[in-house]
């Protein structure tokens, strides 16, 4: 029955556990483990530079990819960029555009009421408005030029049209100059929000803190997700096809 469970080995890299299953993601989170832009390394290199007893995450994550036996993660991998663009799009895009609005807001009427009892979480309000300020115009030059210029690679690669090398500029820059350093800025926001939270474990808290941590980790698990999905799979795979393109040149 469980054959095909995929095996996490010491050497096996971050990236790639949480490749297959993203839930793992949420063992990585727990020993500050970075799964997305600086996670390309074995896990048991990273476990030793942090102390940690590498057999003991393993038996972490092996049991989050058991468990998923009956109940797949998604295989993202095997989708087709554009139709994972438009995944994205349709659900992390929409959603953010709504989520970061409301748990701004959510923030805001906690900090009111709490600020002076809860003076260590001040920080709060100006990571909000950090993500309100850069993130809109992240995701705006995603769906105006990124995304409709890496659909026209994919269907130029998947048809080897002629005129493909018309249509090619140079992703890679951009991405690696750009979107990366972007989403690696996210991603250290969101470091800062889980150790000013203790990972968004509220102690002895009232409704409205519990409400507001509840929303932030949703926050931060979407934009994981998010930064996952686009850095490790779709641009990888991008800029590949693109590549190869110019060589046909």
């Amino acid at each position: 029955m469980y054959q095909n469970i995929y095996k996490i080995e010491p050497f096996s890299f971050v990236t790639d556990i949480v490749k297959h299953d993203y839930r793992t993601a949420e063992v990585f989170r727990k020993y500050e483990i970075d799964f997305c832009c600086g996670g390309k390394w074995p896990l048991d290199m990273v476990c030793q530079n942090k102390n940690l007893n590498t057999e003991e995450v393993i038996s972490e994550l092996q049991k989050i990819v058991t468990q998923s036996a009956s109940n797949a993660a998604l295989d993202f991998d095997s989708w087709d960029i554009d139709f994972l663009v438009d995944y994205i799009y349709n659900v992390h895009h929409q959603y953010l555009k709504k989520a970061l609005v409301e748990t701004r807001e959510q923030v805001n009427k906690f900090l009111y009421e709490h600020r002076t009892k809860f003076p260590e979480l001040a920080e709060l309000e100006f990571i909000m408005n950090r993500f309100m300020k850069e993130i809109p115009p992240h995701m705006k030059q995603e769906e105006e030029i990124f995304f409709p210029y890496i659909k026209q690679i994919h269907h130029a690669y998947k048809h080897r049209e002629s005129y493909a090398r018309l249509l090619i500029r140079t992703l890679r820059k951009p991405i690696e100059e750009v979107m990366l350093k972007e989403h690696e800025a996210t991603g250290s926001s969101l470091y800062r929000l889980r150790k000013i939270t203790n990972n968004y474990t509220p102690e002895k808290a009232c409704i409205t803190h519990k409400v507001t941590f509840a929303k932030l980790k949703e926050l931060d698990k979407d934009l994981v997700q998010h930064i996952h999905l686009e850095s490790n799979i779709l641009f990888p795979k991008a800029i590949k096809m693109e590549q190869e393109l110019l060589d046909e040149k």
